[in-house]
């Protein structure tokens, strides 16, 4: 299967200080790529170094292409949307005035949008800093499902978001890799056993194990060693299920 993203030899720092050492992967031009790893192991600066938001070398190929030396801007122009750990959504806009200002399509896929996120259709008039944190987690989504993208970086969307909201944003994310592949930064390991088809292990800032997701979750020496974690630990994902975007709509 062809790649749309290839990394090869990724190094970043940030204020000086190495966060991410000589990490290569692939991610399939279909399905979803997890990213996993313990806390502060580099998953979300190996995200942010591709994307260009912090000091890299290296080689990253999107379809082919180099995009290491662009900056962030044409990086997202070219394709690659972008939903961050902190969701970033303007505090003091609106909703629409939040999903206005990600619009780089001339077709926005307002439809999409709101099937999947009909709470965002109702409240498109209220402040985005009046949500709760799962309303904001899927506005910072739905900024980057509003676009025909080639490549969806989401990062760790669901933490710290109760399990209905958890649940929410999975069908969605389940919905988008239809149409887009994404590369997933997440630590629920339910979400990945119901998402991803790969998986890419970062440990020390460095790639410990990339491989089949299912091969690591039905390992469970392979989870503790990797993660410190049992595979059948608790998650706030609800088994697999196929609701397309019409049976999200309520």
């Amino acid at each position: 299967m062809s790649a749309v993203l290839e990394v090869r030899n990724l190094s970043a720092s940030i204020a000086g200080q190495q966060v991410v050492e000589d990490v290569s992967f692939t991610v399939p031009a279909t399905g979803v790529t997890a990213v996993l790893g313990r806390n502060g192991v580099g998953k979300t600066s190996t995200i942010k170094a591709v994307l260009g938001l912090i000091d890299r070398t290296g080689t990253v190929l999107l379809d082919g292409e180099p995009i290491d030396r662009e900056p962030t801007h044409r990086i997202v122009r070219r394709g690659v949307g972008y939903v961050p750990e902190d969701r970033e959504v303007f505090t003091g806009l609106t909703v629409e005035e939040n999903l206005r200002l990600a619009v780089r399509d001339r077709e926005p896929r307002r439809d999409l949008v709101e099937a999947l996120f009909p709470d965002l259709v109702r409240r498109s008039a209220q402040r985005a800093g009046t949500l709760s944190g799962g309303q904001q987690q899927m506005l910072s989504m739905a900024r980057a499902l509003l676009n025909r993208n080639r490549l969806l970086l989401v990062d760790e969307p669901t933490k710290g978001l109760a399990p209905k909201i958890v649940t929410e944003l999975a069908v969605a994310l389940e919905e988008a890799a239809r149409t887009v592949p994404i590369l997933l930064v997440e630590q629920n390991l339910q979400v990945i056993e119901r998402l991803a088809q790969d998986v890419v292990v970062i440990d020390g800032g460095r790639v410990v194990h990339a491989g089949p997701a299912a091969d690591l979750l039905g390992d469970e020496a392979a989870v503790r060693r990797y993660l410190g974690v049992h595979a059948e630990e608790p998650g706030a994902a609800p088994p697999r299920t196929h609701r397309t975007a019409e049976e999200a709509r309520p």
